[in-house]
C-alpha cells in the first residue's frame, strides 16, 4: 500500500465544504434578491441584517475548525509513510460524520444530535493523530 488512498477522504471533505459554501451562497443571494437589498451597506457581519437561515453559514464556519486537524494529518501520514488501513477507515469515518453533522446542522439543527456526531468525528481525528504519534514513537525508539 503506497498510502495515496488517504487523499480520497480528504477530497471528500473538501467536496463537503464546497457544497456547504454553495448552499450558503444560494441562501444569501436569494435573500438579497427577494428583499431587494444592496449588499454594500451590509458588507460586514456586524452590519448584516439578513434573515436567511444562518445554519449554512454556521456550518461553513464549523468546517474550518476540527477539519483543519484532519487536513493536516492526512498529508503527514502520507509523507511519513504511516498510512494504514485503520487510518483510512478513520479518515472515511470522520468524513461520514462530518456529512452527518452538516446534514443535521442545516436541517433539524438538533444540538444534542450534532454534539454526539461532532464528538465521534473529533474522536476519529484524535485517533488518527494518536496512531501517527505511536508509529512515530515506535520508529524513533
Amino acid at each position: 500500500m503506497n498510502g495515496v488512498g488517504i487523499f480520497w477522504p480528504l477530497l471528500a471533505q473538501v467536496a463537503l465544504t464546497l457544497a456547504v459554501a454553495l448552499r450558503m451562497a444560494v441562501a444569501r443571494i436569494g435573500e438579497l434578491r427577494a428583499r431587494h437589498i444592496d449588499p454594500q451597506p451590509i458588507a460586514t457581519a456586524g452590519a448584516a441584517a439578513l434573515r436567511e437561515d444562518v445554519a449554512p453559514a454556521d456550518d461553513f464556519g464549523n468546517l474550518f475548525e476540527v477539519p483543519v486537524l484532519f487536513y493536516a494529518v492526512c498529508p503527514v501520514l502520507y509523507v511519513t509513510g504511516t498510512v494504514t488501513p485503520l487510518q483510512i477507515l478513520l479518515a472515511w469515518s470522520f468524513v461520514a460524520l462530518q456529512c452527518a453533522h452538516s446534514l443535521i446542522h442545516v436541517t433539524t439543527n438538533r444540538v444534542t444530535h450534532r454534539f454526539v456526531v461532532f464528538l465521534l468525528g473529533f474522536a476519529c481525528v484524535i485517533a488518527m493523530w494518536a496512531g501517527f504519534a505511536l508509529r512515530l514513537a515506535h520508529a524513533t525508539a
